[in-house]
């Protein structure tokens, strides 16, 4: 508990305005003696045009803009210590990613003298803050409906003798330590207040507003949100409180939502280990309020929806499960975001989609409807082509090559080479890494590195050689089944077969009538021996030569498995390490190979391109027709229904869900 906030804000919901003030209690756990602090001032993100955020998002962010006047900004009015003394004057803004002087997300706090190893500091702080609108980058106000995250001066992370305190990306998360949260938040009386932590009493102000208290342990941030229109739905799952706070709009959907929460909240604790928060709040963003949407917190998590959304297309399901995961892979386990990204969101998108097929699976876990049945794992696997290799996956959050780099290596790629990974140590060898993981690193800073040595220590390999190149390096993944031969085994021909080298050199120095009567009696052999053979050969059944040739087309090299099928109906499987650039299997049998498929069972997602895994001797027709009806079908639904795949865009596994 190195950071403890005692925190009062006041929202003004005709202005978007906080009024606030904050108690820091920070402790230095180090042996070094900090001589400044560096806090995060999120909301100056949505300041200006100039921001950094605003720069690298060209105002853009999920698919959604800000209103002509939508700004926000968070003001420092005053930092004090206890004891009166005030550090105003000494607060400087910085900018240590980029330099962009017009960026106000971090300021430096030198201190008049630094904190020893061991000791703590207290600061006071008052500030106010407007909140975007509509909600951008999951913050902001639309109408009635507030949902407030990033709002309040945080501190940075003091670690290896310097402080991890970045600026607010286009394409980045967080990072913070572990605290105790104690937060007053006065809003109108009849309003609805849903928070991180528990609420631990309302007070009427006697003036048209009310004061909710809420309480948090060992989180290490803090967001609530507010309207006067929510349905509250109360629901006990395992040893959890469930909260859904619901837009009226989708009151049919309470059900769909409580069920995700409950398929959630039972497979994580019963396969990854004990949910360590007494409750967790569900909230359904209003109409026109999208960016606050799949976003988490500590024990708050929000989902969204539209009217009428089909059970079949189940996007609501998949974004509670995802979000809730992140109470473990983030909230849990406190990874380092801005600089890691993978090991909170690549590591939840693969618990995710376990889940997702174990829930609704296994076929069409995330959309059966009409006839197309999609899983989570296509869906992930469809965003990873779209760039697979602009950049490995380790590398600052706003150092990807662009937006849509930052997606795959953050979530897709990590959500298939895991499952990869699952594929090749068995499920069950892969929930003991995943327990042992949450267990040895809960409510600690894990890095690449100590989740790399879970894995190596559970399964009892070392993995290096896989983890060096799904992390550290672009390297694609991609067999194919290049080349198939089938022929008919000749009969021998030449000399040793038809033709004796002693017979050449018998004949050499034989006489005319010697050779004459050689000649006769060789004549006579070979009609004994043609008839001979042409009873054999009604006996002997003809011979095939049968070939697959494999190659590896990537750089990435793993182990696969080929399937060879012949005729008669038999079936070989054979393994390849796949470290060279081509394989090549030969078989001499009196059937003919038919295909041959390299990973058969799809046990590698990684795969670039399945449709060079397999290869027929025989080019295959059977199904084009159906496939072309049922497509062209689904192309007439959309046409005819453009907002419905605006959901869909917006539901999309986009940065910063």
């Amino acid at each position: 508990r190195i950071a403890n906030y005692d925190i009062e804000v006041k929202l003004e919901p005709e202005t978007r305005m906080l009024y606030g003030s904050e108690r820091l209690h920070w402790f230095n756990k180090s042996a070094d003696w900090v001589p400044e602090l560096r806090f995060h001032l999120y909301l100056n993100a949505f300041r200006n045009n100039k921001s950094t955020f605003m720069r690298e998002s060209g105002g853009r962010s999920r698919g959604f803009r800000l209103d002509k006047d939508g700004w926000g900004f968070i003001e420092v009015n005053s930092i004090t210590l206890p004891g009166g003394q005030d550090l105003t004057g000494r607060m400087e803004y910085i900018q240590p990613d980029d330099g962009n002087k017009d960026d106000k997300t971090v300021f430096r706090l030198p201190l008049p003298e630094p904190v020893p190893p061991g000791g703590s500091i207290v600061v006071n702080i008052r500030f106010t803050g407007k909140l975007p609108s509509p909600p951008f980058a999951r913050s902001g106000a639309k109408k009635e409906y507030f949902f407030v995250g990033q709002w309040f001066p945080k501190i940075g992370v003091w670690e290896n003798g310097a402080w991890n305190c970045h600026q607010y990306h286009a394409n980045s998360e967080f990072y913070a330590d572990f605290g105790v949260y104690n937060v007053h938040i006065t809003v109108p009386k009849e309003n609805i207040v849903g928070a991180t932590g528990l609420e631990v009493s309302v007070t009427d102000n006697g003036d048209g507003t009310a004061t909710h208290f809420y309480h948090a342990e060992d989180v290490h941030d803090f967001a609530w949100t507010t309207s006067p229109e929510f349905l509250v739905f109360n629901e006990r799952v395992q040893d959890v409180d469930v909260r859904l706070l619901l837009q009226p709009d989708h009151r049919g959907q309470a059900e769909r939502h409580l069920e995700a929460a409950r398929q959630a909240i039972e497979h994580f604790q019963n396969w990854y280990g004990d949910y360590p928060f007494p409750n967790l709040t569900i909230v359904d963003p209003r109409r026109g309020a999208g960016g606050s949407g799949g976003m988490e917190y500590p024990t708050l998590i929000t989902a969204g929806t539209v009217y009428g959304l089909p059970g079949g297309i189940r996007l609501v399901e998949d974004v509670i499960i995802h979000e809730f995961g992140h109470n473990y892979w983030y909230h849990m386990l406190a990874s380092n975001e801005f600089e890691e990204s993978w090991m909170d969101e690549g590591i939840n998108t693969y618990t995710e989609i376990q889940i997702m097929n174990d829930a609704y699976g296994p076929i069409g876990d995330m959309v059966d409807y009409r006839g197309v049945k999609v899983n989570d794992l296509e869906a992930q696997r469809f965003q990873y082509l779209m760039l697979p290799d602009a950049d490995p996956v380790l590398r600052y959050a706003w150092k990807f090559y662009n937006s849509t780099s930052y997606g795959v290596n953050s979530y897709s790629k990590p959500g298939l080479f895991l499952t990869t990974l699952k594929n090749y140590l068995g499920q069950e060898t892969m929930r003991k890494v995943m327990r042992e993981y949450v267990r040895r690193w809960r409510f600690k800073h894990p890095h690449t590195r100590d989740f790399i040595q879970v894995v190596n220590d559970v399964s009892g390999q070392d993995l290096n050689w896989f983890f060096r190149q799904a992390l550290f390096t672009n390297a694609v993944l991609d067999y194919s089944v290049d080349r198939l031969i089938v022929a008919k085994v000749k009969k021998g021909e030449g000399y040793d077969f038809t033709l004796s080298v002693a017979d050449t050199s018998d004949s050499a120095g034989a006489s005319s009538t010697d050779t004459a009567a050689a000649v006769s009696d060789s004549a006579a052999q070979d009609q004994d021996s043609l008839a001979s053979a042409s009873e054999d050969t009604s006996q002997t059944p003809k011979l095939y030569r049968n070939e697959v040739w494999v190659r590896r087309l990537g750089q990435f090299v793993f182990p696969v498995e080929v399937e060879i099928v012949f005729d008669s109906g038999d079936t070989l499987r054979e393994q390849w390490d796949g470290r060279e650039l081509w394989k090549k299997f030969r078989y001499i049998r009196p059937d003919k190979l038919v295909y041959a498929t390299v990973d058969p069972d799809r046990k590698i997602p990684l795969d670039i391109n399945f449709t060079n895994n397999s290869r027929t001797l025989k080019r295959q027709r059977k199904g084009v027709n159906k496939l072309a009806l049922r497509w062209m079908f689904w192309a007439q639904f959309f046409v005819d229904q453009p907002e419905f795949v605006n959901f869909l865009n917006g539901f999309l596994r986009l940065p910063g869900f």
